[in-house]
């Protein structure tokens, strides 16, 4: 079983929306998949409460619980464990990145989001310096922001997915639906960066990364 771990000190940072649209993605591709909800905000089992009965499983896990539920994920047959994190919380943020084989820092690419880039990699190296990417997240169409703090990342020595997810009511829409993006909209830009995104954390992880388990 793989880990994948979605990490921020940031709070709004679009982690949960990429976990849930990540884990409905490897569900997509045939994979067995469990979301381990660390945050204890809970976002992500509220999503799941709406969804219902569909995978993926998700579990509301406190931290001291993390390493039995990965274990019971994988005794399940679980392929691939998401792991959702809350911002500003160290301990939570600790235990996801150890536990990760990759972590992915979903940042907006703003001044606050930034501010909170060297906190984070600064707990991912304790933690044992897992495989690391930053993802753009909530990016406007208009302007070249996104361009210009990949290059600020990239010249931090952060490497950065190259693919974005851009600021889409689709998102929200589909989280109050409990679905993902793939499924509230296949053909849309937000199911196609998902999809796109998913291929590249594959790729990282070593996992099925077309529909129908073909690498």
């Amino acid at each position: 079983m793989k880990i994948l771990s979605i990490v921020c000190q940031k709070g709004g940072s679009a982690k949960t929306t990429t976990a849930i649209n990540l884990a409905v993605e490897a569900m997509l591709h045939g994979l067995e998949e469990a979301l381990i909800d660390l945050d204890p905000q809970v976002s992500a089992c509220d999503w799941k409460d709406i969804r219902g009965e569909k995978p993926p499983v998700v579990a509301a896990t406190p931290v001291p619980h993390l390493e039995r539920a990965l274990k019971a994920a994988a005794e399940a047959g679980a392929d691939l464990a998401i792991i959702d994190t809350a911002g500003r919380a160290n301990e939570t943020a600790s235990a996801a990145a150890r536990a990760a084989d990759l972590v992915l820092i979903p940042l907006q690419p703003t001044l606050p989001d930034l501010n909170t880039t060297a906190a984070t990699l600064e707990i991912i190296r304790l933690a044992g310096g897992k495989p690391t990417r930053a993802v753009l997240a909530r990016v406007r169409a208009a302007g070249n922001r996104a361009d210009e703090t990949a290059a600020w990342l990239a010249g931090k020595g952060v490497e950065v997915c190259p693919v974005t997810l851009g600021e889409r009511v689709i998102f929200q829409d589909a989280y109050a639906m409990g679905l993902g993006v793939s499924e509230a909209e296949p053909n849309g830009k937000a199911a196609e960066e998902i999809q796109q995104l998913y291929k590249y954390a594959s790729s990282l992880l070593g996992l099925p990364s077309n529909r129908g388990g073909v690498k």
